[in-house]
Parts: C-alpha cells; sequence; structure tokens
C-alpha cells in the first residue's frame, strides 16, 4: 500500500456524507449536552448580533466568517476522531487543565463582554470557549488539527473603534485620491477635497464601509479561506499569494468606490445611495475574488516555467 503523500494531495481522511452521517449521529449523545450548554450561553449573544452588528455594513462579513469556520470544522471532523481516538494519559490530563483555564478564560471575557457591552470580548469569548470544549473533550491534538477554524474566526471579532479609525482614514484618503485620478484620466469632471470626491452635480464621502480596515479584513478572510481550501505545496506560491491580498484588496475597493461613483453621476444621487450601494458590495468581493484567481493561476504560471528551466538547460547539456 502506498502511504505517500503526493503534493497538492490532502493527507486528511476522506469521508462519504453517509459516513459523515453516522459520525455525527454516533457522536450525539456524548456533545448534545455540551452543544445545548453552548446554546444556552451564546444564544443572547447571537441574538445581537443578527439584529444588530452583523447587520451592518462594516460587520456584515461576521456571519459569513463563523459558517465557513463551521463548515471547515465539519469537513475536518474526520481528521479530528483519527487524532484524538487514543491520547497518552499525560497528554490527555494537561490538555484537560488547559483546556478548563481557557474556559475559565473565556467565560470571563463572556460575562466582562456581555455585562460592559463590550462587543470585542463578547464575539472573542465564543472563540475561547469553543476552543477549551475541544481541549476538554478531544485534547490537543484536535485542536492542533482545527487550528486554522479557529484562527479564521479571529476575522469575526469587531476591532476598537479607536483602532478603526485611526488605520481607516489614510486607506480611505488613498481610495480617493485613486478613484479621483483614474477617473480624471478617463475624461470625466471629478475633483476632490480630502475624501470627498465631488463628481459633477454630486458629492460623494468615501465612508469606512467603503474603504475601512474591516473591508481590508474581510478581503485577507477570503483569500486566505482560498489558501486553505487550495493548499499549494508550493510555499512561495502560499506565500506570495498572501502577500498579494494586500494591493488585491485595495483594487478592489477603488473599483467599488469608482463604480459607486459612476451610478450616481449617470444615474442620480438615489441609485448610488439605495439599491445599487449594496450591488457595489457584491461587486467588490466579486472583484477581489476575480483578482485572488488571477493572481493564484500566474504564480502558478511563473512557479511551472521556473521549474522547467532546470529541465531545459540539462537537456542542453546532454
Amino acid at each position: 500500500m502506498d502511504t505517500h503523500v503526493r503534493p497538492g494531495q490532502s493527507s486528511e481522511p476522506h469521508s462519504s456524507p453517509q459516513d459523515m452521517g453516522a459520525m455525527l449521529r454516533a457522536a450525539l449523545p456524548e456533545w448534545w449536552p455540551v452543544l445545548a450548554g453552548l446554546a444556552l450561553l451564546f444564544v443572547p449573544t447571537f441574538t445581537s448580533l443578527f439584529t444588530g452588528a452583523w447587520i451592518s455594513e462594516e460587520q456584515g462579513h461576521g456571519p459569513i466568517i463563523f459558517g465557513l469556520a463551521l463548515w471547515l470544522i465539519y469537513r475536518k471532523w474526520p481528521a479530528v476522531l483519527a487524532a484524538s481516538t487514543a491520547p497518552a494519559a499525560a497528554d490527555a490530563t494537561s490538555a484537560s487543565r488547559s483546556g478548563w483555564a481557557v474556559l475559565a478564560v473565556g467565560l470571563a471575557a463572556y460575562l466582562l463582554g456581555r455585562s460592559q457591552q463590550i462587543l470585542m470580548l463578547e464575539v472573542g469569548s465564543i472563540i475561547l470557549v469553543m476552543a477549551a470544549v475541544l481541549l476538554v473533550k478531544r485534547g490537543a491534538a484536535a485542536l492542533r488539527v482545527l487550528w486554522f477554524p479557529f484562527f479564521f474566526m479571529l476575522f469575526m471579532v469587531p476591532l476598537p473603534a479607536e483602532l478603526v479609525a485611526a488605520v481607516t482614514m489614510p486607506m480611505k484618503m488613498a481610495v480617493s485620491w485613486a478613484t479621483e485620478h483614474l477617473l480624471f484620466a478617463a475624461g470625466y469632471p471629478i475633483s476632490r477635497a480630502g475624501v470627498i470626491l465631488q463628481i459633477g452635480q454630486y458629492q460623494l464621502l468615501v465612508a469606512d464601509a467603503c474603504a475601512g480596515l474591516q473591508t481590508l479584513l474581510t478581503l485577507e478572510a477570503l483569500g486566505l479561506f482560498y489558501l486553505n481550501l487550495m493548499r499549494h505545496p508550493s510555499a512561495i506560491r502560499n506565500i506570495g499569494l498572501a502577500i498579494f491580498i494586500v494591493p488585491i484588496s485595495f483594487s478592489a475597493n477603488v473599483i467599488r468606490v469608482i463604480v459607486l461613483t459612476l451610478i450616481t453621476y449617470y444615474f442620480g444621487d438615489a441609485a448610488g445611495q439605495g439599491f445599487l450601494h449594496g450591488f457595489a458590495g457584491m461587486v467588490l468581493f466579486v472583484t477581489a475574488l476575480v483578482l485572488i484567481l488571477s493572481v493564484d493561476s500566474l504564480l502558478q504560471w511563473c512557479i511551472r516555467r521556473r521549474a522547467g528551466r532546470p529541465q531545459g538547460r540539462a537537456r542542453e547539456m546532454a
């Protein structure tokens, strides 16, 4: 039997939907009290999020991040079971102690965040409590298998408003500058004062949601999720794509603001601020996805070309 894992091939155990269903049914008697407790604890938080922060443009990516993280956990669950079937007694005791400690920190963060309305602590406690439960129930090996879903959930934690404001203003200035120069080069009557664009008779304020830190983090999360799904064997390709996500995010933001500006110029302020404003948000993510796929294909072509050069030289020498 060949146990070698070929490049680009996942070493995780594969399970059919029927096998996954059987695993979930078998695990239900063990896990339903835990799931019920988590539901009782966090249902008020999710109710507040779905009626408050998660319906805003700044935090609208939260449910998407959380849903994708849960899907990744479901996808990797067979690997979790395989990694935590027979842990050593010492390792199990150590993981259990660490899990209870993390659980205490998570519950303290939840109580403080919920009582004082500190959303960053309240949302962050969800990640801590889930990680603690996994440590206690399945050990450190299971948490290592699921490190990326828990890391991915960090992107749904709201950042302090002061930090967001400090970082967002230079980003908005840069996006406004790029939009002005591109549209002016295309012949449009546009000028700029700070983050306010004047095109024709209309004035547009580049808001945080159009060119802010949260948008950048959301697109960065999208890129990392793509990398995790693709699992490229080339470190150069992974690192290169992760670095390019930042300029890709900036370019997608510029395109979104340009689209909104042109919609307002041709169809009026009501169209720009109405339904088409939300459509421009879809343009942002579609553009970012297309750019990520394009850059990934370009990196793949460069790596293949680089790998083919030594073979060509060897043939010439022969």
